[in-house]
């Protein structure tokens, strides 16, 4: 049976780098993957991403980008997760609904059931099997996401936002978790890539003995 896995976190925690790895891994045991990432993974949501991520969303409400999020959200679920997911192929997905409360809610201020109710629709529902949470200090992981701005990757609009910003995203990462301990899991993302790679790899490795 096909299973949807999310990477969560703040910027530079490394949680595109562990996607990547597990879709090898789940490749290499003879599972099919697919990777998406928000937002973004459908063309109505690169460009979309293009605005949100970009100079060119700079100083748009927190309305707007919540709305613009879930537009991403709803054409990616409908198109590329769900058909996917019915396939029974697995799907890795680099960030979802947990980031639009974190940022959205906890970093923007706006209401958190509001948020909920509107990832429920966007998704019809859909909720991962199981999250990765890649915890780090932000001030660790935004210093790590300068150094590839350095190194000619593309700056995203929401490394220039104030350390006090990225705490209180780290801080709704935290309570998500403590929410939903059974789907979100807390990973140490302060240690050597391989480290965090086997850890996420058992993880998975029972989740899906369970799911069986």
């Amino acid at each position: 049976m096909a299973i949807f896995i999310t990477f969560e976190g703040v910027e530079g925690c490394g949680k595109s780098t562990q996607a990547e790895l597990l879709k090898g891994h789940l490749e290499a045991v003879g599972r099919k993957v697919v990777a998406v990432r928000e937002p973004g993974a459908t063309p109505v949501g690169e460009k979309i991403r293009s605005i949100l991520v970009g100079s060119e969303g700079e100083g748009m409400s927190p309305l707007t980008e919540l709305f613009l999020y879930e537009v991403c959200r709803a054409e990616l679920v409908h198109k590329v997760i769900k058909p996917a997911l019915e396939a029974g192929v697995d799907v890795i997905c680099d960030r979802f609904t947990d980031s639009t409360l974190a940022y959205q809610g906890w970093g923007r201020g706006l209401d958190v059931g509001v948020i909920k109710r509107l990832n429920s629709i966007a998704t019809s529902g859909l909720v991962p099997f199981v999250t990765f949470f890649l915890d780090c200090p932000p001030e660790v992981g935004l210093g790590r996401a300068f150094k590839r701005m350095r190194q000619g990757t593309p700056e995203d609009r929401f490394e220039k936002e104030a350390l006090s910003f990225h705490s209180s995203v780290r801080k709704g990462f935290m309570e998500l978790a403590a929410q939903e301990p059974d789907r979100v899991r807390i990973i140490d993302a302060n240690r050597d890539i391989s480290l965090i790679h086997g850890e996420i790899c058992d993880i998975i490795k029972r989740c899906v003995s369970r799911k069986s």
